[in-house]
């Protein structure tokens, strides 16, 4: 089998190439990246020696593709993945509809033309942020909760946000461009008659992520911490109550591997998160810091951020149900793995441009 993988040199996209190389037979891999992220080019170094063909090149150009040749599946993890990116002064709101929505509509117009299935790697930020930013939520041993007891919107329950949870807008600039990617990659596998996969990403963590304060918040804690960086509990009083899950990319790519042996149903579309046993609150994450790093208190932040919410733990049940997925990587485990790349590489900030 020929797997094609966008954004290869990211975090993400050489993740699933090593694991998928190590797990499906035969398996010949060509990536693409253009190296925009600092830290990128370690990744292209590694991926070489595997034997996995990469090519220097940007999906927002179509005839960058054609290098590619034919791929039997394309897995799409090149993205500006930040819920900030168009509105933060990184990036231009342009900048980021071209790299996340014409750079997918140049991908389904390359799997029109060979025939190629594709997974999409989305996000769970496709949610609506004012359904999330307004959940009735509790306190509750340095984290929030889901208040069971209040009415919340179809699709949230205690274990998670469910793929049933609105999707109407606001949703953040990012969010909009990986939404509408969604509905594109459906209308062109429907006219066009390729597989599409849609799997919307909870927080993704492991050693060698290039995370900042707005993306990777799992690695770049522990990378921050360990280092005494400044860090902050912004909004939300201030206590770093506020709580997310993490997927570890080998989960995401059996999920992956699964796919490729389905036939995906008329909407394939999955959360793919770590749940409720691997969430954390931001304050239980700097515990767990100050246990393995010494002490190292954050500041509070009172100051609102925009698109910041205090609760979002993915409910994957229905990959569990459909597919027969469900998360192996303990967020313990997880934790450790991270620390120890964090003591093997004390600067690793300053080389991925984290600050």
């Amino acid at each position: 089998m020929k797997l094609f993988i966008t954004g290869i040199c990211g975090f993400v996209g050489s993740s699933l190439a090593v694991r998928l190389l190590s797990q499906v037979p035969g398996l010949q891999i060509a990536g693409i990246d253009n190296l925009l992220r600092p830290g990128s080019e370690m990744n292209r170094a590694e991926l070489t020696k595997l034997g996995i063909r990469f090519v220097h090149g940007d999906v927002r150009m179509p005839s960058d593709l054609e290098a590619i040749g034919p791929s039997d599946w394309v897995i799409d993890a090149a993205a500006h993945p930040s819920v900030l990116a168009g509105v933060d002064g990184r990036s231009s709101p342009r900048q980021l509809a071209e790299h996340n929505l014409q750079g997918t509509l140049n991908i389904l117009d390359y799997c029109r033309q060979h025939k190629a299935g594709l997974i999409l790697l989305s996000t769970s930020r496709v949610y609506s942020v004012r359904d999330l930013a307004g959940l009735p939520v509790k306190e509750n041993q340095n984290r929030f909760q889901l208040d069971a007891t209040k009415k919340a919107p179809t699709g949230a329950t205690p274990l998670g946000i469910d793929e049933t949870f609105p999707t109407r807008q606001p949703i953040s600039l990012y969010g909009a461009t990986k939404l509408a990617s969604e509905t594109m990659a459906r209308e062109y596998g429907y006219a066009f008659d390729f597989p599409v996969w849609i799997n919307r990403c909870g927080v993704l963590a492991g050693a060698g992520q290039f995370g900042t304060a707005e993306q990777g918040i799992f690695s770049y804690w522990l990378h921050a911490h360990a280092a005494r960086l400044p860090l902050r509990y912004i909004g939300f009083g201030g206590l770093g109550y506020q709580l997310r899950d993490a997927l570890h990319p080998d989960d995401l790519a059996e999920l992956i591997r699964i796919q490729f042996e389905r036939t995906p149903p008329a909407d394939a579309t999955f959360n793919a998160g770590g749940g409720l046993d691997n969430s954390m609150s931001l304050a239980q994450l700097t515990d767990w810091c100050n246990q393995r790093f010494g002490d190292h208190m954050p500041e509070a932040d009172h100051r609102p951020r925009p698109f910041d919410i205090p609760w979002l733990v993915m409910d994957s049940r229905s990959a569990a149900l459909n597919l027969g997925w469900t998360p192996k990587r303990s967020l313990s485990s997880i934790l450790d793995e991270i620390a120890d790349h964090v003591k093997s590489n004390p600067n690793w900030l300053k080389k991925t441009g984290a600050v």
